[in-house]
């Protein structure tokens, strides 16, 4: 193969390479300047170079998309929807931001950590009520990682089966338009007729799946044996936050 035929190969790549770099910035211009839309013009031009010229990497380290649901621990007719970006920060911890949507202007309404199943087993009984199992979300299908090829899918849910997680609401979605109050504590579903209908009908619409499918092709994970302490809220009784005010101390 000849020199020039060599390089006219690099200067292809290099060309591709820089017209889907250009392509990305073109996005991140569009999407930011679609966001900031009514912020004043110096917001506007900070936002766009920002998302141009900042290194995210804990943003861009986030490999993981979840789509599941969550209920508030004192009231489980308080069901939200909850989309996940997460990081396996170590063999026994993911660490997840989570949104009301996977759209550019989606709010942030929370957190959640999901630790090993060896790892939950190390703490202490008041700990463990903070902390929900995810036995039923994987074998339902209602928690799903939207895009990713079923085989894939399946081996990475065949190992979050086992794991808990610990879930806190930053922003009451489904009461404010705007992050009022103080967290609160959330759960996951436990068992079938929990979650209401129509809004996993609606998820899967808008997601274009079908969780009952979902359900069929994971029926063959072994379901685990729930950890005494994790889902307190099924002994009627749960932990939430509440505002207290104390001394200062100095």
């Amino acid at each position: 193969m000849g020199q020039n035929h060599l390089k006219s190969i690099g200067l292809g790549i290099a060309a591709g390479a820089a017209t889907a770099a250009s392509i990305i910035a073109g996005q991140k211009i569009m999407t930011t300047a679609k966001i900031s839309q009514g912020h004043p013009l110096k917001h506007r031009m900070l936002d766009i170079s920002s998302n141009l010229m900042q290194h995210k990497y804990p943003l861009d380290a986030m490999s993981t998309y979840l789509n599941g649901f969550h209920f508030y621990a004192d009231d489980m007719g308080r069901q939200v929807e909850a989309t996940h970006f997460c990081i396996h920060l170590r063999h026994d911890l993911h660490q997840c931001v989570i949104f009301d949507s996977n759209e550019p202007d989606a709010r942030l309404i929370g957190i959640e950590y999901i630790i090993s199943e060896e790892r939950f087993k190390t703490l202490d009984e008041e700990e463990k009520q903070l902390w929900h199992s995810h036995h039923h979300e994987v074998k339902s299908g209602t928690l799903v990682a939207p895009g990713v090829p079923q085989l894939a899918e399946k081996a990475y849910f065949e190992d979050l089966i086992t794991t808990y997680g610990k879930t806190f609401h930053t922003w009451q979605y489904d009461r404010e338009d705007f992050p009022y109050g103080i967290p609160q504590l959330m759960m996951a579903f436990t068992a079938d007729g929990q979650l209401r209908d129509d809004l996993l009908a609606e998820r899967d619409r808008v997601l274009g799946i079908s969780t009952e499918k979902i359900r069929q092709q994971r029926a063959d994970i072994p379901t685990p044996m729930v950890q005494p302490g994790a889902n307190a809220w099924e002994s009627g009784q749960t932990a939430q936050t509440s505002l207290k005010f104390m001394e200062m101390q100095e």
